[in-house]
Formats: C-alpha cells, structure tokens, sequence
C-alpha cells in the first residue's frame, strides 16, 4: 500500500474486532480496505442512500469492490419481502472491515430503497418475484 495515502485509523480497544493491526502486518494481505477512512466512509454512506435507480446502485457494488475489495451482496431475504427490511444485504467476511462500516453500508443502502422504492421492484423484478406470468 502506499505510505501517502491516508488509512483508517484504528478504533478503540475492545471497540472492533476487525483485524486491522493484522492486516497491516502482513504485506501481501489486500489492504485496500484501510482506504476507507471514516470520512470516505461517510461520503460512501451519503452517496448509496441518495442512489437514484438499480444501474446505479450495482455501479456501486461493482465500485466498491474494486476500489476496497468489499463485497456487497443484495438479494430478496428467504421469506416474503413486504418491506426493505426484508432484503438480505450482506457485506463478506474480510479483514480489516470495520464493524461499524460492516452496519452503516446495508442500513444505508435500506435508507435509498426506502427513498425510491422503485429501485426494491427492479431488485425483486431481477428474481422474476413480481414478472408478469
């Protein structure tokens, strides 16, 4: 990783088990996750709730993971989705990732759905849940 870059900062003691000291000891670890630092962390969190359609939203997926190396998975939950609540939206394990961060990202991508609830039907439409049969 490059030294000029900033990185996150740690959290405190007993606050996060995200691995971090392990991360940045091990030089061949992918490390792009310290990238997001707090701040970055809530220009993201802003930008996924103000997400205007589904393209959009997957752009951000596809962003994220190769800017960070998170994974963000969105798929209707097991049972009937009524609300946005019922989405499963999943970030994989990965060292590093804050515990904090690992909650803001889905509640923020729950907050844009709730926002353009268009964008759940187009979710929900890509599993052919509501396609005309």
């Amino acid at each position: 990783m490059h030294s000029s870059l900033p990185i996150r900062t740690a959290c405190p003691p007993g606050a996060c088990a995200c691995g971090r000291e392990t991360l940045l000891g091990d030089p061949q670890a992918d490390q792009r996750i310290l990238l997001l630092t707090k701040a970055e962390e809530n220009k993201l969190v802003e930008r996924l709730e103000r997400i205007e359609s589904l393209a959009e939203l997957r752009r951000m997926q596809v962003r994220m993971q190769d800017l960070l190396g998170m994974v963000v998975r969105i798929a209707p939950g097991l049972n009937e989705v009524r609300t946005v609540r019922g989405f499963e939206i999943r970030i994989e394990d990965m060292p590093g990732l804050c515990s904090k961060t690992r909650q803001a990202i889905p509640a923020a991508i729950r907050r844009g759905l709730e926002r353009r609830p268009e964008i759940a039907y187009a979710l929900l439409n890509e599993r052919d849940l509501l396609a005309d049969t």
